[in-house]
């Protein structure tokens, strides 16, 4: 046992030194598109004409229901070999993991805006605000808050999900710990490797719950509108948990719209 946390002891300092960058860097980058392409999604999904719904279901069903591990495989090894341009390995880390997570994201966001009480939008078209004035006053400061739980979620499983960016040659945290193996042993790497996982986890977890208080209290929302925006979070990301399998890798087929889309975008649309 002394042997063992001196083990671990030895090999937290060095993923530290040679993994952690790698890792926050595909995380940072990764969440940053994630978010992004969530929003421009989930907007398009819930207030875009037909033909924008179309193309925005078409993408997000795509990354959805494609492995995360194919993805980044096409984009470091086929995208250079078709067009010559070559992303490197941490750009196509982190463009696949924000294109990956970024379609389960647009399902938060339009549940979270199909969560805005009818009353509100109906109140603002009857205002004539215009569409951005109403969305930036009076619908998005709820939807945020709303949403904020999921971005939890999603953002925590992100984490997990960086452990694969190795496979296209990116040395990251799960890289440096298989290197760690060989000189170390089985239970100190990775028993150090999880113990940073959990960290950095642990930390955005905190941020985003931070985050989330920060909104509701503001906004003073009710406990039921929390409860129905929790169990759409909780929906959009079971087909993320179901498809990630042991390596928290997202990329199953997920909800298709449902009857509230069409209420929420009827109150929405002015």
């Amino acid at each position: 046992m002394i042997d063992l946390l001196a083990d671990i002891g030895e090999v937290l300092p060095r993923l530290v030194r040679e993994g952690l960058l790698a890792t926050l860097t595909a995380f940072g980058g990764g969440a940053v598109l994630t978010v992004l392409l969530a929003v421009l999604l989930g907007l398009a999904l819930h207030q875009g004409p037909a033909w924008m719904r179309g193309i925005a279901r078409v993408i997000v069903e795509l990354f959805r229901g494609t492995s995360l591990v194919v993805q980044l495989f096409f984009l470091f090894y086929v995208i250079p070999t078709l067009t010559g341009f070559d992303l490197g390995s941490t750009g196509a880390a982190i463009l696949g993991l924000g294109l990956n997570y970024g379609a389960y994201g647009a399902e938060i966001v339009r549940g979270s805006l199909n969560a805005v009480p009818k009353v509100q939008w109906e109140s603002s078209t009857a205002l004539s605000m215009p569409w951005l004035t109403k969305m930036r006053r009076v619908i998005w400061p709820q939807a945020w808050a709303l949403m904020l739980p999921g971005f939890n979620n999603l953002l925590v499983m992100l984490v997990k999900g960086t452990a694969v960016v190795s496979l296209v040659l990116v040395a990251d945290l799960t890289f440096e710990a298989d290197r760690a193996r060989r000189l170390y042993g089985t239970w100190p790497a990775y028993l150090a490797v999880l113990i940073l996982y959990f960290l950095i986890a642990l930390a955005v977890s905190l941020v985003l719950r931070r985050m989330e208080r920060h909104a509701q209290q503001r906004l003073g929302l009710r406990d039921s509108q929390l409860a129905q925006a929790k169990k759409d979070a909780a929906q959009a990301m079971a087909g993320a948990a179901a498809a990630g399998g042991s390596m928290g890798v997202a990329g199953g087929v997920g909800s298709t719209p449902g009857p509230d889309d069409d209420v929420g975008r009827k109150g929405g649309s002015s």
